[in-house]
């Protein structure tokens, strides 16, 4: 296996994208979400998008992740929005020329056929690495907890906290941070907001939505809908980590 990034195999952009999402569709139809379109990252932060070849030279994983400043005078903690306020963060830093010195990890997303095999943390490290190259002094993730897809319903306060017979935590993906040596932060509990028409979630989801709140493939908590008015409402938590160097 090898690690190239966009900057240098822009050929390999559809295929990377191919490999699928993080939870589902409805994640990217969010203001944050739509800002990180393949264009922008192939004018902007090609060298932050990074994807893992096998030995045929097929896309097995990518890893996506946005250079920001934090922090600042006007940031003096990692955001309640996370993985959507990191993104506008990363974008007003763009736009006003202000120099990076952090890395902002947005995803990881390993192929099908090579998931439970490891490979996302060679990924994560491949992060750390391009962060240190580049001259970033530190590496930050809203993390979403994959197990928590089971448990839509459970306050992420809680459920981020557990732990195993072993100390180390309870869901897989938040462990897979810790024992490459990350520090638990904090609870974003804003970290994702999306909204639409029951139409909207239709499409996104399949899923035809009721009064109240609707469990939907992906989700690690529930959109909350109201028929009459038309209209679905998600906000998802995640858990801010940082990685030391």
């Amino acid at each position: 296996m090898r690690i190239v990034d966009l900057a240098s195999r822009p050929d390999l952009l559809d295929a990377a994208l191919n490999l699928g999402d993080v939870g589902g569709e409805f994640i990217y139809a969010g203001f944050s979400g739509k800002m990180i379109t393949p264009d922008r990252f192939l004018r902007h932060w090609s060298r932050y998008f990074l994807i893992a070849l096998d030995d045929d030279g097929e896309p097995i994983a990518r890893a996506l992740s946005v250079p920001l400043t934090y922090p600042a005078e006007d940031r003096h903690e990692l955001p309640s929005h996370g993985w959507d306020e990191a993104i506008q963060w990363a974008a007003q830093d763009l736009m006003d020329g202000r120099a990076p010195d952090t890395l902002c990890a947005l995803e990881v997303v390993v192929a099908p056929r090579m998931r439970g095999t490891g490979l996302s943390t060679p990924m994560l490290k491949a992060l750390k690495a391009r962060a240190d190259e580049t001259g970033l002094k530190r590496l930050i993730v809203s993390v979403r907890p994959i197990g928590k897809e089971d448990e839509p319903d459970a306050l992420m306060e809680d459920y981020a906290l557990r732990r195993r017979e072993d100390g180390l935590l309870a869901d897989r993906w938040l462990r897979t941070h810790e024992r490459l040596g990350a520090r638990l932060i904090k609870v974003c509990p804003f970290a994702v907001t999306i909204s639409g028409s029951i139409a909207d979630w239709k499409e996104w989801s399949g899923v035809d939505l009721v009064d109240g709140d609707n469990v939907i493939p992906g989700g690690i908590a529930p959109v909350h809908a109201n028929v009459e008015r038309d209209c679905g409402v998600y906000v998802e938590a995640n858990v801010w980590m940082e990685h030391p160097f």
